[in-house]
């Protein structure tokens, strides 16, 4: 969520409230709300809305290097491993563009980045529930009417208000979206316009100029810092690469991609997961990071075979790769420059280089909700670190007085606290849709299978039930669906 944009002199319009309120709201639309609503719309008696403040769908536009794939299976699409028979699935969306066959004799299980963007944007440009260049102001809990009321702003092309609004809503549905991390020591340098210092989220917008740099840094050792310097790395001249790529993981790792090392990515662990003690979880997530900060073998391989292909006539690539560095401050260097102040953790050594480029592959946090939620903050319910608790439904934690009407709050991508590593990956967004859509339908429009990994990840209950209408509690007055 982003500040609201300064309205004009001639304000907008008073906002308007619909003569119904909805079945759900979402709120922001990414791969996560955008399967919510795919799965949504073939459901009679569902009303559902869902709105956010660009002016169209982009997945990470600035990542979307040539060639660069998905580090999950087609299958994990925006509905397959919840309704394979969907006509939203990325098959329905080939035989719409006339590239099934093709994509069957390409025989690629692990789709381009590109290609997924695009299957999403299809998707997006064809659903009717979705209502782009619209901005959420405010959410807010109406005692007397037992709702939820969201207030927005409707922007013009221009990302300027045009008009306000209001809407109704029995349940929400948040998915905005994680927002790039810069660490504390690149802050004020990633700020300041004029120097050279960019998170990878925004790579391709500056990758012609940063090409040009005589000296190039990339820092971060997972997925899209091994793309980003293996992408410059191909296009900087044998001999003259002056690349130099810092980690603070103790190896450039592989990612856990093994068939069972994979089950972690299961309802079955999210299940597990979320039954832990508080400070158990907290515990666990941070060893897990090879699960979902490791480099796939393939990318490992290329640049292994890139920097070899530099040494077959004498000589090695001036390319610099060191794991197990800490960045402890930068500053600039004249106007154009950084010089970066580094600690070796695992030695307790220091040094410094200077650079004229930096990429931040640091990855991305989960945005706050405080702000959009502050309306709600008499009414919800935080753990030990102030953090938003969330049930195993994926609903927020209120208060009786608004959970007892049948109304909630539904999170996407904002529960890896509660819900373990498997919160941010795509694997798991239709099966997370569908368990949203059972439990606020009290319905079961997606039979979920009750066991969906070989490993049993406790000694007790190894097959959960998945949460369906024999223990959902629907609001009241929702329509109820056809047979």
């Amino acid at each position: 969520m982003t500040a609201t944009p300064d309205l004009p002199a001639r304000p907008p319009q008073a906002p308007t409230t619909p003569t119904a309120p909805r079945d759900l709201v979402g709120i922001g639309i990414g791969p996560f709300n955008l399967s919510l609503a795919a799965l949504a719309q073939p459901l009679d008696g569902v009303d559902a809305a869902f709105y956010e403040q660009r002016p169209s769908f982009h997945w990470h536009p600035g990542l979307l290097i040539d060639g660069a794939t998905l580090q999950v299976p087609f299958l994990a699409d925006l509905v397959t491993l919840a309704d394979p028979a969907n006509p939203w699935s990325f098959l329905s969306y080939l035989r719409a563009r006339e590239r099934l066959f093709p994509f069957y004799f390409a025989e690629r299980f692990h789709i381009q980045r590109a290609e997924y963007d695009a299957y999403c944007r299809w998707v997006s440009e064809n659903l009717p529930a979705l209502h782009f260049g619209h901005q959420i102001d405010a959410v807010r809990w109406n005692p007397e009417r037992s709702l939820f009321e969201v207030d927005f702003t409707q922007l013009d092309a221009d990302g300027e208000a045009e008009a306000l609004g209001r809407t109704h809503a029995r349940n929400i549905a948040i998915g905005v979206g994680t927002a790039p991390y810069v660490p504390e020591p690149l802050r004020p340098l990633a700020d300041a316009p004029t120097v050279p210092v960019i998170h990878a989220a925004d790579y391709l917008l500056h990758r012609d100029r940063f090409l040009t740099a005589e000296h190039i840094t990339v820092i971060g050792s997972g997925q899209s810092g091994a793309e980003v310097f293996l992408d410059l790395l191909r296009h900087r001249p044998p001999g003259a690469e002056r690349l130099h790529w810092l980690a603070r993981t103790p190896a450039f790792a592989p990612m856990e991609y093994s068939k069972l090392g994979l089950e972690h990515f299961t309802p079955d662990y999210t299940r597990y997961f979320h039954s832990l003690p508080e400070p158990v979880r907290d515990r666990l997530v941070p060893g897990q990071w090879q699960l979902h900060k490791g480099i796939d073998a393939e990318t490992i391989a290329a640049i292994h075979d890139e920097l070899y292909q530099r040494t077959l006539h004498g000589g090695w690539p001036d390319a610099v790769l060191t794991p197990g560095v800490a960045v402890r401050t930068a500053g600039r260097v004249a106007t154009t420059r950084v010089e970066l102040h580094l600690e070796h953790l695992e030695q307790g050594s220091r040094s410094r280089i200077t650079t004229d480029a930096v990429i931040l592959a640091t990855g991305y946090r989960e945005r706050p909700l405080d702000q959009l939620l502050a309306g709600l903050d008499p009414y919800l319910r935080r753990d030990s670190s102030e953090r938003p608790r969330i049930d195993e439904r994926y609903r927020l934690v209120l208060d009786p007085s608004v959970t007892g009407t049948g109304s909630n709050i539904y999170v996407q991508n904002a529960e890896r606290h509660t819900h373990g590593v498997g919160a941010p990956d795509l694997g798991l967004a239709a099966w997370r849709s569908a368990t949203i859509l059972n439990t606020l339908t009290g319905k079961n429009p997606y039979p979920l299978p009750d066991r969906t990994a070989f490993t049993s990840f406790g000694l007790t209950d190894p097959r959960p039930r998945t949460p369906d209408q024999r223990t959902a509690t629907p609001h009241p007055n929702l329509v109820r669906l056809k047979n």
